[in-house]
């Protein structure tokens, strides 16, 4: 069943919009979810580290940067759990890490995204875990808009949870 109440949250916080948008792999489409409206949302934020922390479990978090840092440190708080960052690619300054925060080998991570569309970018995350020896078998989206991500992660072993769908976003929109 959709989560109603998060549902009206994001379109209350406007972060439904209608038109034509360029999505970060290069597709069109005739509706955007913008992330950075519900990320800066307090109602949004509260409800989704409430949803996050119902499915997390004892698992160790981890956010991928830059759009999913807000959800991971704000379902950080809601269960007390710690949480690592995960880089698309590796800083070119500084410690030079791809993974920030305390990772021990062996640990269970969960990662944690704002929108999958293909997956490419929780994939990546995922992988850059692994490499760096955590255990990650399911990553948990805000809006999962069906177009493939569940399959490619799927491949790889990966379970995709949303907490809603675009399906069930634009529903009645």
């Amino acid at each position: 069943m959709a989560n109603q109440e998060l549902i009206r949250a994001l379109r209350e916080a406007d972060a439904v919009r209608f038109g034509e948008f360029e999505l970060s792999h290069g597709g069109t489409s005739d509706y955007y979810v913008d992330k950075y409206l519900f990320e800066t949302d307090p109602e949004c934020l509260r409800l989704i580290a409430s949803a996050f922390a119902e499915r997390v479990g004892d698992a160790k978090l981890a956010g991928v940067a830059l759009g999913a840092v807000p959800l991971v440190a704000v379902t950080s708080v809601e269960t007390g759990s710690p949480y690592v960052i995960a880089r698309k690619k590796a800083k070119e300054y500084g410690t030079a890490n791809r993974i920030e925060g305390r990772l021990d080998e062996g640990e269970e991570v969960v990662v944690l995204e704002d929108i999958a569309t293909t997956g490419k970018s929780a994939l990546d995350a995922v992988e850059a875990l692994r490499e760096a020896g955590a255990v990650v078998d399911r990553v948990i989206v805000v809006v999962d808009r069906g177009e493939g991500a569940s399959d490619l992660l799927a491949d790889h072993g990966i379970e995709l949870e949303a907490l809603v769908t675009a399906e069930d976003l634009l529903d009645d929109a």
